[in-house]
């Protein structure tokens, strides 16, 4: 990973901050007709700009962290990350109707798996085994939503 020289402000950290602020402004001026009420008497304005103030922390804290603090370069992009973690979301998304739960959820682990070159395939296996058994139990068993578990 080649980085750059140091620089006077932590570019991604100012910028994420002035993101995230900005969204909070947008979102409280969405909201501003909307009725906020208390905690114990929520109107539907309470619960965006609660979230909206949880922003504008975040934003706050990563703008301030982005100018007090040098930066040594951004590292370069690794397609390997991005496309292995893209593959394993459209993988799920194609088969989740048609393959079921447990064919749609291992497919998409072992996918995943292939965006780091640290993946061991055994582990993989049994990591996507076990992962793929708790969803089932869990999305289908315990919240008795109506997704097909096998393709049958």
């Amino acid at each position: 990973m080649r980085v750059v020289t140091t620089r006077r402000f932590d570019w991604p950290d100012l910028l994420f901050g002035l993101f995230l602020i900005a969204v909070a402004a947008g979102t409280f001026a969405a909201t501003w007709r909307l009725a906020g009420g208390s905690a114990a008497d929520m109107g539907p304005g309470y619960m965006p700009r609660a979230i909206a103030l949880a922003l504008l922390a975040f934003g706050l804290f990563f703008a301030g962290r982005g100018l007090l603090r040098g930066h040594a370069g951004i590292p370069r992009v690794q397609l390997r990350p991005i496309l292995g973690v893209g593959a394993s979301v459209g993988a799920f998304a194609l088969l989740i109707e048609g393959a079921g739960l447990a064919a749609a959820s291992l497919a998409a682990i072992l996918i995943a798996a292939c965006a780091s070159r640290e993946s061991r395939f055994l582990e993989v296996i049994l990591f996507g085994l076990v992962i793929t058994a708790g969803a089932v139990l869990l999305f289908v068993k315990a919240l008795a939503l109506p997704v097909a578990i096998w393709p049958w």
